[in-house]
């Protein structure tokens, strides 16, 4: 502070009124040594006795302070955390994830355009930030980064196949039912406190008993063995306990848009894999350009992690599938996409998830046409998947949910000709049911149960599955109204499939 400052100052001395002081100008004082002052009345002031200053005993006070401060502060830090934890269900280790997201690693070989870009950057870190993001690699780059990120998913199902041996007075019943394995990829997109989160396509998992997955550097071909082994068990659960192969469940599926996720619990994944495993970094597949290079990885043939390369072929492709789904806005490459590469990767060469591998047309007049789901898309939808509620499948009949409603599919014909909506389409309403209790109506279509998409009468039925008779739960139907299907929530408590089935 300058002189004209502390003369400005409202507690300069010279502006005290309370002193004689006012407007006069500050009095600077001289600093003597050893100088004698006289108070108003001409005397010298009495001099005060001056202790001697014990060095040793403030110290010794001083320590002892500073050690009954870090008992305590000690003592409420712990104390702290104790209640978090208790009552507010927090834990200091909430701060980060315990898995890493997938990072691409660039080589000292690969793209020197790229690098030199970096090199020549002067607009500080927002640049360098943009340059990283955007760093490309070579093919072995991203598989290096993203093979911890995508897993093997086998699967057991029940299928029913008619008895033609029945005509011929052999076996009993008009179906036989047999155990069936099939193999498919998944990519690891999130986790929670208790599971590890797993992206796939929904006819990977649809209709599945048993589903076991494996991560990096497992044996697939033995964990796909273990799997089904564990399936023919007659006092086998469902779950997979074994070193090659972990269980997982079923938390969310979309028939519609072809996406499911299953869950892993962490507590049974060996520690030493737990440490090698990522979580995918997700790109943009709305910026992805035809003659872009990819890369695709998946458990092909279930024979483990395999991967190939290729172009971007074209964008917004539709297909029909062999059971007459039809997909939209897919991408389209020429990487060769197998049986068991559904649900795995398809990869930009910043090593970024662009798309979910989901089929391959297959004729032996064409090559290298395979198709993803892009990953913007899929997106929001496995996101909402992810939130879900973990379930098993209710196999005590004495539990299980009854809606009360007889379905059929729609064709795609009624529903383009009459504009109606995909779902379950009601054709009956049983008297005193759930449904019927609650309001649904015979001609509603059930476009959704429990924030799931409902693609038809089958669909409807595997869900039900998951849920306990007493459940509440939100069904969304579109009612025709005046020439229009209006959507309308519906809220049923279910009720008890042993009551109507006896």
């Amino acid at each position: 502070m300058n002189d004209e400052e502390k003369w400005n100052s409202g507690n300069a001395p010279q502006n005290d009124r309370d002193t004689k002081r006012f407007n006069e100008p500050p009095i600077y004082e001289h600093y003597n040594m050893h100088q004698t002052y006289v108070n108003e009345t001409g005397q010298e002031p009495e001099k005060k006795k001056r202790r001697k200053k014990s060095g040793g005993r403030k110290l010794a006070s001083t320590i002892s302070l500073a050690v009954v401060f870090g008992l305590v502060a000690g003592v409420v830090f712990q104390g702290v955390n104790f209640f978090a934890a208790q009552y507010m269900g927090t834990t200091t280790d909430d701060a980060e994830p315990q898995i890493e997201t997938a990072q691409l690693a660039v080589s000292a070989s690969s793209d020197d355009a790229a690098s030199e870009g970096t090199d020549s950057s002067e607009n500080g870190t927002d640049d360098a930030a943009q340059s990283v993001s955007a760093q490309t690699g070579s093919v072995s780059d991203v598989a290096k980064a993203a093979m911890p990120t995508v897993v093997a998913i086998t699967s057991v199902s029940i299928q029913e196949i008619p008895n033609y041996f029945r005509a011929f007075g052999f076996g009993y019943g008009d179906t036989q039912q047999y155990s069936s394995e099939g193999s498919g990829s998944g990519i690891i997109v999130g986790e929670n406190d208790d599971e590890l989160l797993i992206a796939t396509n929904n006819h990977v998992v649809d209709g599945a008993t048993t589903l076991s997955v494996c991560f990096a550097g497992s044996d697939v071909v033995n964990a796909e063995a273990e799997t089904v082994n564990m399936s023919s068990e007659s006092d086998s659960d469902g779950d997979v306990n074994v070193e090659d192969a972990v269980s997982a469940k079923i938390k969310g599926t979309d028939e519609t848009n072809d996406l499911a996720v299953v869950a892993v619990q962490k507590s049974d994944i060996p520690e030493d894999t737990l440490s090698q495993i990522k979580i995918a970094q997700l790109g943009d597949s709305d910026s992805v350009e035809v003659g872009e290079q990819v890369v695709a990885i998946g458990n092909a043939l279930g024979y483990g992690q395999s991967v190939t390369s290729g172009w971007i072929s074209a964008l917004n492709r539709s297909i029909s599938t062999s059971d007459g789904t039809t997909s939209d806005g897919l991408i389209q490459t020429d990487a060769a996409i197998n049986p068991g590469n559904s649900g795995g990767a398809l990869l930009n060469m910043q090593g970024e998830v662009v798309g979910i591998n989901s089929a391959k047309y297959a004729d032996s007049a064409v090559e290298g046409m395979g198709y993803a789901i892009p990953i913007s898309k899929a997106q929001p939808i496995l996101e909402n998947l992810m939130n879900r509620q973990t379930r098993d499948k209710v196999e005590d009949d004495s539990k299980a949910a009854y809606l009360g409603v007889t379905s059929a599919d729609l064709s795609m014909e009624a529903i383009q000709m009459y504009d109606m909506p995909e779902g379950a389409f009601v054709i009956r309403v049983d008297k005193d049911s759930a449904a019927g209790e609650a309001g649904i109506q015979k001609g509603d279509i059930i476009v959704s149960f429990d924030g799931q998409t409902v693609s038809g009468r089958e669909d409807l039925e595997n869900k039900l599955a998951y849920y306990e008779a007493g459940e509440s739960v939100d069904v969304v139907v579109s009612r025709a109204d005046n020439g229009e299907y209006v959507q309308k929530t519906i809220s049923v408590t279910l009720g008890n499939r042993s009551d109507y089935t006896g």
